[in-house]
């Protein structure tokens, strides 16, 4: 990837976070963060990975007010980010993060319950 389309994924990405702060109520719509912004080589296009943290309600009603409002999104977007093209924003909910945090719980429980050995060490060692 060019630095150029870098730095302009890196602008979008903290833009697109900074507008949906102030446009969706983290009440209803969870704490929703950008994770990841795929930019198309041409500007056109942008798939935004999204996470929702919050209850199942906030998270569906979080993601549809993404779908809902996505050309008012677009729309700032582009008035704060100067380009020849605003890209045309694609929303996709990216739960990697919560599988990553169920696993480690797991993990975290496997623990408790039982607990790993403590490795002994060579007698030179005592």
């Amino acid at each position: 990837m060019s630095l150029r389309l870098e730095r302009v994924r890196e602008l979008l990405k903290r833009e697109i976070g900074e507008v949906i702060r102030r446009e969706l109520p983290v009440a209803e719509a969870g704490l929703i963060n950008v994770n990841n912004v795929v930019i198309a080589s041409n500007l056109h296009n942008a798939t935004v990975f999204v996470g929702i943290f919050g209850s199942d309600a906030q998270k569906k009603k979080g993601f549809d007010l993404l779908l809902s409002k996505r050309i008012r999104i677009q729309g700032l977007v582009g008035q704060a980010v100067v380009l020849k093209y605003t890209p045309k924003l694609r929303f996709i909910l990216d739960e990697s993060i919560e599988k990553g945090n169920k696993v480690l719980k797991i993990l975290d429980e496997l623990e408790k319950t039982s607990p790993l050995p403590e490795p002994e060490l060579p007698s030179h060692f005592h």
